[in-house]
């Protein structure tokens, strides 16, 4: 009986990071465009539109990183090793989406607009396995710790870090 209240606790908890995952994608991805909008309209006489790509992602990734680690993962780790982890994690969710993309277009024959909203739901359950797994996980010799203590916050997450 006790395996399954804890099995519960870890699917409710689960289940609440995966919606705090996605109103933080939705809202990462309007900041984004906003960024973008802005830069556009301050700038477009001096700088090329594409160049501007550059600052407006680095400034969405931030935010979107800084919303998971504090609203999705509430984790208290070294700030700078998954600053870098987030970032080899969106550079492999585009990877991603350039090859699912030539495959289904270039593979299969579809048409690209159908082959990205394909892609879409495909590249959000990477990004947050990824990010759950890789960007926020605990270090092995602290994760082996924490569950051999049985330790969990008072939400019944276990705190990372």
């Amino acid at each position: 009986m006790q395996r399954l209240i804890q099995k519960y606790h870890h699917l409710r908890a689960e289940s609440g990071r995966i919606t705090r995952f996605l109103i933080t994608g939705v809202w990462n991805t309007l900041f984004g465009v906003i960024v973008y909008i802005v830069l556009y309209e301050g700038l477009k006489q001096w700088v090329n539109y594409l160049v501007l790509m550059i600052p407006s992602n680095i400034l969405a990734i931030t935010n979107a990183y800084i919303c998971y680690k504090l609203f999705v993962f509430k984790t208290r780790g070294n700030v700078v090793r998954e600053y870098l982890r987030f970032y080899v994690v969106y550079g492999g969710a585009m990877l991603l989406g350039f090859v699912l993309m030539f495959c289904l277009v270039d593979g299969l024959g579809l048409n690209p607009v159908i082959a990205q909203i394909l892609c879409v739901p495909i590249s959000i359950a990477f990004s947050y396995c990824s990010h759950r797994n890789y960007s926020f996980r605990k270090p092995k010799d602290k994760a082996d710790n924490d569950d051999d203590s049985g330790k969990a916050s008072p939400g019944g997450e276990k705190n990372n870090e």
